[in-house]
């Protein structure tokens, strides 16, 4: 009789989101840079076209890390188009899905934190509504906020301080409200806005209280002090304004966390 023998399947990869901080090699982590090194993954990273370069990759390879034989793309693009980007996030995990069931790890490049406003959010979940069994790591890193606090030599948030991480794009008004009820304003991706948004700054008195960093611990980092300055000039979309509020209002101390104040307690039982 003839033995007949079934080739074994292997045992899908894993997805790894590797944080790779946000400019400086320097800030990788060594989990993430031993994967980095490891010769047998499949290295992917996003790039907003076919023609652009991958900031996240420029990373890796400034630090010395070798591009392995196996890499590729993925087109994450700049738009606002839902369905255009639905369209993209699917193919990019149907890629990185096809690579897996190969049974190789892939590893997903991230500038900044895979977690914080990251490409990988949406490609970590279309996968698993593709592949509910789906194994995925992610490897945390250096956001580009805590490292621009570290440059700029400025607590990002001190005792009871609250802060808000937020993208400037949800608008002037919400920035405005958000003025009143946070010490610290992380304003993230602030280029279509900044003009309003140092409009904003100037008449709340609080442009000496700001500061703006592009590509924070990259060779083409800028910093700037004034930030009136940039007012009409055209700044990166990896920037953000940091905005101190000294002057806010705060509610009495009780036991070591701030009492509510009446209106906000009035808002809550309106609420």
């Amino acid at each position: 009789m003839t033995e007949l023998h079934t080739a074994a399947v292997p045992a899908p990869g894993r997805l790894f989101g590797v944080s790779l901080g946000p400019g400086d090699p320097g800030l990788i982590t060594r989990r993430a840079w031993a994967l980095l090194e490891r010769a047998d993954a499949v290295w992917t990273y996003p790039v907003r076209s076919l023609r652009k370069e991958s900031y996240a990759l420029d990373i890796a390879l400034r630090g010395g890390l070798a591009l392995p034989a196996q890499h590729q793309p993925l087109l994450f693009p700049m738009t606002h188009d839902v369905e255009k980007l639905a369209r993209h996030w699917l193919k990019a995990a149907e890629t990185v899905k096809a690579l897996l069931a190969t049974g190789q790890d892939v590893l997903f490049l991230v500038e900044g934190d895979a977690s914080t406003y990251a490409s990988f959010c949406y490609l970590a979940r279309v996968l698993r509504e593709l592949d509910a069994e789906a194994r995925i790591d992610i490897v945390p890193g250096v956001t580009s906020f805590n490292a621009a606090c570290a440059r700029l030599q400025l607590p990002l948030s001190e005792q009871d301080d609250t802060i808000a991480i937020v993208p400037a794009a949800y608008g002037i008004a919400a920035v405005e409200k958000m003025l009143d009820d946070f010490d610290t304003l992380v304003l993230m991706k602030v280029k279509p806005l900044l003009d309003d948004l140092i409009d904003l700054l100037a008449r709340r008195g609080l442009l000496a209280h700001s500061r703006f960093i592009e590509k924070a611990g990259s060779p083409v980092e800028r910093i700037v002090h004034d930030v009136a300055e940039l007012k009409g000039t055209q700044v990166n979309y990896l920037s953000l304004l940091l905005v101190k509020n000294p002057g806010r209002v705060r509610g009495d101390m009780q036991r070591g966390c701030r009492k509510k104040t009446s209106t906000e307690i009035e808002e809550e039982t309106l609420g």
